[in-house]
């Protein structure tokens, strides 16, 4: 197959029940609730922080952008499981167009780990994960925005099978390089593999490569060779226009994991990565440590909030989502219906912080305990005939996943359309 661009870079940059008579009856799923009333309208405060979003969006819709616009979202369990940016990927591929699978961390972040849109198998490849510890507790090794350290030892292999409309028309990897020479070959299944050195500096620092194919492959592999490479994340997309969902998360993770992430790795894949929008979706482990420092967490936040404005190119839009609800067991008199159960007090503080945090530093912020229902609406959720949340109270199954998942992107979606009409109403005032 031949390549047509190569680009290397480093450094700083339920079964049918039976009726009478035998007969069957269908099954019909349950009509999902309507999204709970949020503080922001449409669920989204600072919606004019979406413009850079909304600017490349409209040019998808216009047919003058010929790159996909591309979202990263990094967080915590929510992310990880990829079924809430899932939905939101789906929804928003329908209306502007597949751009591809997008990142995702290089080996499993957690067991069980199934992305959508892409499977994962594995040879030889030993996964490194990220240690959970704040800041304070020092150096944590060298971990990028995929949490993980995948050793791609000589024959190693790592196999990404790409859905239908998903194939990859470009291949990406970020990782650093275990001595000179090509330490991974990047096969496509047509032609000789593509070797890969990311040794492009003087150093060990980090690196990333990237190359365009001439046609679109299902099937990726990435073998260690030479020396072999530790890798962070590996991303795929389309060429040409549409929308890529990029989604990194740690089961466990708080915003202090997040902020102790190695600053070159970050610099390098956030910046290759190339986002439109960054989301930032932590918070629930953080409303769950009764010692958390509100004054320190509000400087984290607008440290993070800082950071990301460095890395990402181009003005990228910065959203916020804020914790969504969540349940406490063993308390007395709580909010649930057996009375067993409540929000930790801790999580009220998280989200205003949060929320207060976006309004005066000029981000979006979508309020998704709102929008979810509010207090107690983990229990509410939970309890539903197709329950909404797991028993744990704090996640989502997967049609609850479904469901919050398509409340955010019909309201970003709500949020373009407004934007659109006060554009055409602004142009019209002009004229």
């Amino acid at each position: 197959m031949k390549r047509i661009t190569a680009v290397l870079a480093w450094g700083l940059l339920a079964a049918p029940a039976l009726a009478g008579g035998g007969q069957e009856t269908p099954y019909v799923p349950a009509s999902p609730p309507a999204p709970g009333a949020a503080v922001c309208p449409g669920g989204l405060c600072q919606p004019e922080a979406l413009t850079s979003l909304f600017e490349a969006l409209a040019a998808t819709e216009a047919g003058t952008r010929e790159e996909p616009v591309r979202i990263l979202q990094i967080g915590d369990s929510h992310t990880a499981g990829d079924r809430i940016t899932g939905k939101l990927r789906a929804d928003l591929q329908q209306r502007f167009g597949a751009g591809g699978r997008g990142g995702l961390p290089a080996g499993a972040p957690h067991d069980g780990y199934a992305p959508y849109q892409v499977q994962l198998e594995t040879r030889g490849w030993a996964v490194e994960r990220a240690p959970l510890r704040p800041v304070a507790a020092g150096e944590t090794g060298r971990f990028g925005p995929g949490s993980v350290r995948a050793l791609a030892a000589p024959g190693a292999e790592l196999t990404l099978r790409l859905d239908p409309g998903a194939e990859a028309g470009r291949v990406g990897v970020c990782g650093w390089p275990r001595g000179p020479g090509d330490g991974l070959s990047i096969d496509v299944g047509d032609g000789e593999p593509w070797p890969v050195d990311l040794n492009g500096s003087d150093d060990d620092g980090p690196a990333c490569f990237r190359m365009d194919l001439d046609r679109p492959a299902p099937v990726v592999t990435l073998r260690g060779r030479g020396r072999g490479v530790v890798l962070d994340s590996v991303w795929t997309e389309r060429l040409g226009p549409g929308v890529v969902v990029s989604s990194f998360g740690m089961t466990g993770a708080t915003l202090a994991d997040f902020a102790s992430r190695d600053e070159l790795m970050m610099d390098m894949a956030i910046g290759f990565l190339a986002p439109s929008l960054v989301v930032l979706a932590y918070g629930t482990n953080e409303g769950f440590d009764p010692a958390l420092d509100p004054a320190a967490y509000e400087r984290l936040l607008r440290a993070e909030v800082e950071r990301m404005r460095r890395f990402a190119p181009w003005e990228a839009s910065i959203l916020i989502l804020g914790a969504p609800d969540a349940l406490k067991n063993g308390v007395v008199d709580g909010c649930s219906a057996d009375g067993l159960r409540a929000p930790p007090p801790t999580l009220a503080m998280v989200r205003d912080v949060q929320r207060r945090v976006a309004a005066d530093m000029g981000v979006a912020f979508w309020d998704w305990h709102g929008r979810m229902g509010g207090d107690c609406s983990a229990d509410r959720l939970a309890l539903m005939a197709e329950p909404y949340m797991r028993g744990d109270r704090v996640h989502f199954t997967g049609a609850g996943a479904d469901w919050i998942g398509g409340v955010l992107a019909d309201d970003l979606l709500a949020a373009y359309e407004a934007w659109k009409a006060g554009r055409v109403e602004s142009r019209g005032s002009a004229g």
